[in-house]
């Protein structure tokens, strides 16, 4: 004698029932509540695969955005070394950058001229800090950054600072930055 067991929407299931019983008995499990109708089912089936792709969609996201902080970080760390190896990896061939004074550097020798003549000639340890990473694409984000230059003499410089990021591959790279003055109060 077969040995069965009575579920609440009557379904029985057998040792040896097929898989339509064993998938419903699954969905039960995992949706935490029974399911007598077939047409709730397609629903059940339809959560049952977004859920998934939500979640992965959410811890994708929070790895991209720890590498474009990673990238900020390198940019930080490369204007402070004046290091153009690392600038001409992380940054785009066609970076545009508007700096505080209004001055605008096109293009990669442009931009990793002047922000060497710029760190050398405004000494002091500067700091960026992200506030904002908001993807315009699965390629494509803006990051918002607190920009802090503290000169030899322990005064402070705030600003601000977006960048454009592009991902390349499996990298992202710097495409445009903006330095701004705040104005009173931010």
């Amino acid at each position: 004698m077969k040995e069965r067991h009575l579920y609440p929407d009557g379904v029985f299931l057998c040792r040896d029932s097929g898989r339509r019983i064993f998938y419903k008995l699954v969905l039960h499990v995992l949706m935490g509540i029974f399911i007598p109708k077939p047409q709730n089912m397609k629903l059940s089936f339809l959560i049952l695969l977004i859920f998934p792709i939500a979640v992965f969609s959410q811890t994708e996201k929070s790895q991209e955005k720890e590498k474009i902080k990673i990238l900020i970080m390198q940019y930080s760390e490369a204007r402070e070394t004046q290091d153009s190896i690392l600038l001409r990896k992380i940054l785009t061939e066609d970076i545009d950058q508007l700096v505080s004074n209004g001055q605008w550097r096109i293009g990669i020798a442009e931009a990793t001229a002047g922000m060497q003549t710029s760190t050398r000639s405004n000494p002091g340890t500067r700091s960026l800090e992200v506030e904002k990473i908001k993807f315009l694409s699965e390629n494509v984000a803006l990051v918002d950054c607190r920009y802090i230059i503290t000169s030899p003499n322990g005064s402070k410089r705030e600003m601000w600072s977006s960048f454009s990021v592009v991902k390349t591959g499996e990298n992202w790279r710097i495409s445009a930055i903006r330095n701004m003055n705040p104005s009173a109060g931010n």
